[in-house]
């Protein structure tokens, strides 16, 4: 294995339900990692071919976004979104807010399919990705591009000044519970 595509290798960036807009950033972040070693599974198998590394890879994109993308869509969808929606907010922003929501629609649907070549890989029923499978992955990465950028420049500060202090204690304390915490 060769240093440039090393895998599998994913840390997290710490942030607490405390701060819940904080670790919603962070759950951005870990998007992004998590994407990247998509991509870097991607390389690593057209140059070394399938191994135990790789199969890791792909357990480790798969617990992500089975498990951790959706819980983080849902905390945007009840404590994020609403208050965007309100009457009385800007309309460009609540138009934005419903693209996002659009987006986790299309997200969710794209890793419906984009998942099946992660398990058999992840399962060694497969060795490779074919050309479409990749083109796929690919499709599926593509989707967060704008969707981060749009929350994060938009969407999450705007949230942020309609969200008091209380508010934000309520949103973590229920983002943790939904996790187990």
């Amino acid at each position: 294995m060769t240093s440039r595509v090393a895998l599998p290798g994913l840390r997290s960036p710490g942030a607490g339900f405390d701060q819940p807009f904080e670790m919603l950033g962070a759950c951005h972040e870990r998007v992004q990692r998590t994407l990247d070693l998509l991509q870097r599974l991607q390389t690593y198998l057209a140059e070394q071919g399938v191994d135990d590394s790789a199969r890791q890879a792909a357990r480790d994109v798969l617990r992500y976004f089975d498990v951790a993308a959706p819980l983080h869509h849902e905390d945007e969808e009840l404590h994020i979104f609403p208050p965007l929606l309100q009457p009385g907010t800007d309309a460009g922003t609540q138009a934005v807010v419903r693209q996002l929501q659009r987006d986790h629609v299309a997200m969710a649907a794209c890793w419906a399919q984009a998942r099946v070549p992660l398990q058999a890989l992840a399962g060694g029923g497969q060795q490779a990705f074919s050309a479409a499978d990749q083109a796929l992955l690919q499709r599926f990465a593509g989707l967060y591009a704008d969707h981060i950028r749009h929350e994060e420049g938009q969407v999450y500060p705007a949230a942020r000044q309609l969200v008091d202090a209380a508010g934000q204690q309520a949103m973590g304390r229920e983002m943790a519970a939904r996790r187990g915490g």
